[in-house]
């Protein structure tokens, strides 16, 4: 009689000890005062106060139109958000439009050509298109909660809402990206695809025009959410003087299992089959002395590998998982941090050349046809070249080349991965089993720079804001889509 409402907060799954499923709710009780009393009283009782999501529009008029750079999440966001407020925001997305992108990519995966400008880096969605469609994040902003509420507005199952690891899958994250976009165009906004930005043009240190497609317009506000993969748009813009530096950020492999196997040491015997709990993940981290980490990224149960390079004569993987998860293997990430001293200077492109130079590498380790060089992870650790796969089968396609991975990277990395699996192996049965395979390279799970933004979120060129993974203020999906909303907000707020 005292609750006024109740419902689903979140829901999880314990397997540390007997398998049980976690479960928060929201309660509202009719009487506040004892609401407070509650959460004082118990610890497993938290009072929660939602805030306010308000912004401000400003009063004068922009210097002229404004342009969003790149239609991933961030960009997606931003350009919502600007059409929300009223504004007619024209984005620019150097890829093309969702069904011609999964065409180029299939036709890529299937032994065709690489299409620079259509890939799995570049297009509609962005590089989450083709991923797991994970949408945890470790930033603590009621924006986020905001952003899935949206994606579900926008065909995204319902249930993100309450689990406690959310994913769309990369199926059904398609759907959602092409209904964001329609909503765009009803409000007013424009989406130009294969359209890159290519220079700027500044008039007392304010964006003054942009080119695009070798034509120059005329541009008042320019929001940057190119993506962690623009490299050709990093350099081009600090040599336009915007600045930029150095940001922490990993490479290394994927690690692939029989998703049976993983289930199996999560969950054991008597529950690994349950229909119930799902396909097993699973997050490892390892600090090891000189500095170095270890840990997995961007793990895709019951999902595969597949090539995400979107130069040519470049070898890049990546997970994907569609939202059944129900594929054979359970693949992630296995990388180690670098930095300056990897990279052998202090210039603020030096990791996206650093980059450059693995991928390099893995293509002619593959034997120069866009197969990845593989290795099983008992080889791996031992030091010793792979000549022959076992149980696990590579998921990767085209396809894949056995190698020995110390022609791949330096001793300090090698070192550093081997005692990282190692270990992790201790923790999680099965991890370091001798038949379970290595693909490389991992080298874009984060963006290599930071484009410096102010408060106002605003570069030091006056009118150019960065914004998400590219410019190295977030992290995956649900933290570049709220950072785009916040870009958006700032915009308007001198708008």
């Amino acid at each position: 009689a005292e609750t006024a409402s109740a419902k689903l907060y979140k829901s999880s799954v314990d397997a540390r000890r007997d398998i049980c499923f976690v479960n928060s709710v929201y309660i509202a009780m009719k009487d506040p005062a004892k609401e407070r009393r509650l959460a004082e009283k118990h610890q497993n009782v938290r009072l929660y106060e939602p805030g306010a999501l308000s912004f401000t529009q400003g009063k004068e008029r922009l210097r002229g139109d404004v342009y969003v750079a790149g239609f991933g999440p961030a960009g997606m966001f931003c350009a919502l958000t600007l059409c929300e407020f009223g504004y007619r925001p024209v984005v620019l997305e150097r890829g093309a439009d969702m069904d011609s992108r999964i065409r180029a990519v299939e036709g890529f995966w299937a032994g065709g050509a690489l299409d620079p400008s259509t890939n799995v880096q570049f297009g509609e969605g962005g590089a989450g298109t083709f991923s797991d469609g994970k949408l945890t994040t470790r930033i603590g902003d009621p924006l986020c909660s905001r952003v899935l509420e949206r994606l579900v507005e926008f065909g995204a199952p319902e249930d993100i809402l309450t689990q406690a690891k959310p994913h769309i899958g990369t199926d059904k994250l398609r759907r959602v990206v092409k209904n964001l976009r329609s909503r765009v165009l009803e409000l007013g906004g424009e989406v130009r695809f294969l359209s890159p930005l290519e220079n700027l043009e500044l008039h007392s240190g304010r964006v003054d025009s942009i080119r695009v497609n070798g034509a120059d317009i005329p541009c008042g506000v320019l929001a940057l959410a190119v993506g962690h993969s623009a490299r050709d748009t990093f350099r081009m813009l600090y040599g336009r003087g915007l600045e930029m530096t150095q940001k922490p950020f990993a490479v290394g492999v994927r690690i692939e299992h029989k998703q049976a196997d993983v289930n199996l040491a999560q969950y054991g015997k008597k529950y690994c089959c349950s229909r119930y709990l799902g396909a097993a993940d699973y997050k490892l981290a390892e600090h090891l002395d000189g500095g170095r980490s270890v840990y997995t990224f961007c793990m895709c149960p019951g999902g595969t590998v597949v090539a995400a390079t979107s130069l040519e004569g470049h070898v890049v993987t990546n997970g994907m998982s569609g939202f059944a998860r129900d594929k054979e293997n359970a693949n992630a990430a296995v990388l180690v941090n670098v930095d300056e001293r990897d990279f052998g200077s202090a210039h603020p492109l030096a990791g996206i050349e650093f980059q450059e130079k693995l991928e390099k590498k893995a293509f002619a380790l593959g034997g120069g046809t866009y197969f990845a060089p593989v290795q099983k992870v008992g080889d791996f650790l031992a030091g010793r070249g792979t000549l022959r796969l076992g149980a696990v089968k590579p998921s990767y396609k085209p396809g894949v080349m056995p190698a020995d991975f110390r022609e791949l990277f330096d001793a300090p990395l090698y070192k550093a991965l081997q005692e990282g699996i190692r270990r992790m192996g201790r923790k999680l049965r099965g991890f370091a089993a001798d038949d379970a395979v290595l693909t490389a390279v991992e080298s874009r799970s984060s963006s290599p720079v930071r484009i410096v933004r102010g408060a106002d979120y605003m570069s030091n060129i006056h009118g150019v804001y960065p914004a998400g993974e590219g410019a190295g203020y977030a992290g995956g999906i649900t933290s570049a889509a709220a950072d785009g909303v916040k870009l958006a907000a700032a915009i308007c707020g001198i708008g």
